[in-house]
């Protein structure tokens, strides 16, 4: 009798992860979890120095990548496929930076079908080999690009201006100077190629905006999307309400 590899399947959405019971219950011995946080609690509790996870991208509590990053960081060895509907350059941009040396993993959409499904889980599990979906393929070539890769300070910048921010209060919140500022502006807007659509309105004969043109090939090229600004909202909302403090504090000596 075969003995059934451990598999943790994190994944909130129920109908989602009925499938993937469906789907893999006769390789695997299924750990279910509905939130990253409950799937790293269970991937810790075994004594494998290898777990194996299948996990959603977008997950309350803990997401997916913030529980590769964590998981890594203890059990380097780990081996995940992440199994989601998006193939935002913003998620494929944040795992390029977090996989360690060596580490097979996978990367399904969920639009494919029972079969592929298995066959990427059999490839990362089974046979050892990394396992990318064709669709997001050249996402991962994008966000590995010198010329079209945005880097960590650029990221900061464009989140700021998606929520916002002016060029003071970027300054203010990343502790740069308003030159520095429009540094970052400058290069983000040539790796988004902004700088080459300097349109003009015939009739006012006004430029286009800019930080709005940015925001807007951010967008569609995935390196933003309205989940992950929610969640860049509520930082930002902590911020300001320290900012608030500190103002406070600081009139009343």
């Amino acid at each position: 009798m075969t003995v059934k590899l451990n598999l943790i399947v994190a994944e909130d959405n129920p109908r989602d992860r009925e499938f993937l019971m469906e789907s893999l219950a006769d390789q695997f011995e299924l750990a279910i979890a509905v939130n990253g946080r409950e799937a790293m609690t269970l991937a810790l509790a075994l004594e494998e120095s290898a777990p194996l996870l299948i996990s959603d991208l977008q997950m309350p509590e803990m997401n997916g990548i913030d529980l590769a990053r964590q998981l890594w960081r203890q059990k380097p060895e780990s081996r995940i496929v992440f199994w989601s509907h998006h193939q935002d350059e913003m998620y494929v941009r944040a795992l390029v930076k977090i996989i360690p040396p060596e580490t097979v993993y996978g990367y399904v959409l969920k639009d494919n079908s029972a079969q592929t499904l298995i066959k990427a889980v059999q490839a990362v599990f089974l046979d050892s080999q990394c396992w990318v979906d064709s669709n997001v393929r050249p996402v991962q070539a994008r966000a590995q690009q010198r010329n079209s890769a945005v880097t960590d300070f650029e990221y900061e910048v464009l989140i700021d201006i998606a929520l916002g921010l002016t060029d003071n209060m970027v300054a203010q919140r990343r502790y740069l100077s308003r030159r520095g500022v429009q540094n970052r502006l400058q290069s983000l807007y040539s790796k988004l190629g902004v700088e080459q659509e300097r349109l003009v309105d015939n009739l006012s004969g006004e430029g286009i905006n800019l930080r709005a043109r940015a925001v807007a090939i951010a967008l569609h090229r995935g390196l933003i999307n309205s989940f992950e600004l929610k969640r860049e909202e509520q930082k930002f909302q902590v911020w300001m309400e320290s900012q608030e403090c500190m103002d406070v504090n600081t009139r009343k000596e």
